[in-house]
C-alpha cells in the first residue's frame, strides 16, 4: 500500500514544509503588485514593460479564448453523441476479450460523504443511482455520517427504507472523527474507504471488480454512468492505474440561485468541459471513479487536507508514475450550485467554494516535497505534471486583475 502523508519530523524539514506553503501565496502577491513596483523600482522604463506585459497576455488570452471555445464545443459534441447510447446493451454484446473482465462482472459502490446536508438533497442523489440503467444487483451504496450526527443517521435511516431494496447493498458508514484528522471531506472517505474495503472483504467481493465512486452529496450521476464506465474500464489495457472522470455540471439548482452565482456555475461547468479535452490537465475534480483496489494500493485519501480530489490524484501519480491516467467519461454528472439561506450566503458560498479550489497551499508543499523522491518517474513528467498545478494555481488568482487593472495601475503610481 502506498505512503501514508506525514508531517516533516526535523526542524529542518518543517520549515522547508513552511515555505513550500508559503511559496504560492508570496509569488501570488509578487505578481499581483508587479505593476506597481516595477514602475517605482523602474521608472518609465518599467511602466513600459508593464504595459507590454498586459499587451502580450491580452492577446495570448484573446487567442486562447478560440482555443477553450472549441474545446468546450467539442466536449459538448461527445457528450451529445454519448449520451444517445445505450452502454448496458453495449456492456451485454461485448464480447470479453482473453485478458480482459467481463464488464457484466462489475459492481459500483458510491460512497457519499454527508453533514447537514438535507434529506431532499440525498433523496436525489440516491434517486439517481438507483434509476441508472444497471442492475440492481450490481449497485452498492454506502453513505458516511459523523458518529454524532443524529439528524444524519435519521437521513440514512430514511433513505435505508426507501432505497435498500433496489440495491445490492445499503450502508450506514459513522465516522467517529479519529484524534488528529483534519475535519472535512478526505478525512471522511479515508474513514469510509477502509471501512467499505473490510465490509465487502468479509462479504466476498472482489476489490478489482468493484468500482468506488467518490460522490458528492448533491451529485446526480447520468441514467448510463455506470454502464459506460463498466464498458470503458473492462477495455483499458491500463484498467488498474486509471481514475475515471465526469464532466460535472452544477445545473440541479441553476434557476433558484443569485444571477452572479449562476454566472459563475456556469463559467465554471464550461472550463470544466474545456479540461477534458487537455488529457495532460484533466485531473480528479469532485467526483470520479476507480476500483476499489485501486484505492487500497494508493493508501486511500488522506486524513490531514480538506480538497481530497487533488491529493487523491497526487498520491496515485506517486504510487504509480507513469502508469497512473485520468480518463474522460463523456457524460455528466449534475450538481448543484452553491447556495445558502439568504442572497448574501449564496454569494458568499461560491466565493467560499472558489477560494477551496484555487487555494494552492494544500498540493504545492505536498507535491514539491516528493518531486525528487520520486526518480523512478521521468523528470519531464514530474515537472509537467508540477508545472500545471502552480501555474493553474497561479494564474487563477493573477491573471484576472493583471488583465483588468495592469495597464492602469504604472499610471497611477509612476512619477514620470
Amino acid at each position: 500500500m502506498a505512503e501514508i502523508a506525514v508531517q516533516p519530523r526535523s526542524q529542518v524539514q518543517q520549515g522547508l514544509y513552511r515555505l513550500f506553503e508559503a511559496t504560492p501565496g508570496l509569488i501570488t502577491w509578487v505578481m499581483l503588485l508587479s505593476p506597481a513596483w516595477i514602475p517605482l523600482a523602474f521608472g518609465l522604463n518599467g511602466a513600459m514593460l508593464v504595459a507590454y506585459g498586459v499587451l502580450v497576455f491580452d492577446c495570448y488570452w484573446f487567442c486562447r479564448s478560440f482555443l477553450v471555445i472549441a474545446g468546450i464545443l467539442t466536449t459538448y459534441g461527445r457528450m451529445k453523441r454519448d449520451m444517445r447510447i445505450d452502454w448496458w446493451q453495449r456492456c451485454r454484446e461485448l464480447e470479453a476479450a482473453a485478458d480482459s473482465p467481463n464488464p457484466l462482472d462489475y459492481h459500483h459502490l458510491c460512497i457519499i460523504p454527508t453533514y447537514t446536508e438535507p434529506y431532499h438533497v440525498l433523496e436525489a442523489t440516491c434517486q439517481a443511482i438507483v434509476d441508472a440503467n444497471y442492475p440492481d444487483d450490481r449497485k452498492l451504496v454506502g453513505i458516511i455520517t459523523r458518529e454524532t450526527d443524529q439528524a444524519g443517521w435519521e437521513n440514512v435511516a430514511r433513505l435505508k427504507e426507501k432505497f435498500g431494496g433496489r440495491v445490492a447493498g445499503f450502508y450506514h458508514i459513522k465516522d467517529p472523527l479519529e484524534p488528529g484528522i483534519v475535519v472535512g471531506k478526505s478525512a471522511a472517505m479515508n474513514w469510509g474507504g477502509r471501512w467499505m474495503v473490510r465490509q465487502l472483504r468479509e462479504e466476498g467481493y472482489d476489490l478489482a471488480k468493484v468500482l468506488c465512486t467518490d460522490l458528492d452529496s448533491d451529485y446526480r450521476v447520468h441514467p448510463q454512468y455506470f454502464a459506460w464506465i463498466s464498458y470503458h474500464h473492462a477495455l483499458e489495457p491500463r484498467r488498474d492505474t486509471t481514475i475515471w472522470q465526469p464532466v460535472p455540471l452544477f445545473h440541479n439548482n441553476i434557476w433558484r440561485v443569485p444571477t452572479a452565482v449562476r454566472v459563475v456555475s456556469g463559467s465554471t461547468s464550461q472550463w470544466q468541459m474545456f479540461l477534458h479535452t487537455r488529457k495532460h490537465r484533466l485531473v480528479c475534480f469532485s467526483s470520479y471513479t476507480c476500483s476499489l483496489e485501486f484505492v487500497h494500493e494508493v493508501g486511500y485519501w488522506d486524513k490531514d487536507v480538506i480538497p481530497e480530489d487533488s491529493r487523491f490524484y497526487w498520491k496515485a501519480f506517486f504510487r504509480f508514475g507513469e502508469l497512473f491516467q485520468v480518463k474522460s467519461v463523456w457524460l455528466p454528472i449534475y450538481g448543484d450550485s452553491p447556495i445558502g439561506r439568504d442572497y448574501a450566503a449564496s454569494h458568499a458560498s461560491q466565493y467560499n467554494q472558489i477560494k477551496r479550489w484555487a487555494w494552492g497551499i494544500t498540493d504545492v508543499p505536498y507535491v514539491l516535497q516528493r518531486l525528487p523522491k520520486h526518480p523512478e518517474i521521468p523528470l519531464r513528467l514530474r515537472v509537467t505534471r508540477f508545472l500545471n498545478l502552480f501555474l493553474n494555481h497561479l494564474n487563477w488568482i493573477f491573471l484576472p486583475v493583471f488583465l483588468l487593472f495592469g495597464a492602469s495601475i504604472p499610471i497611477w503610481v509612476s512619477t514620470e
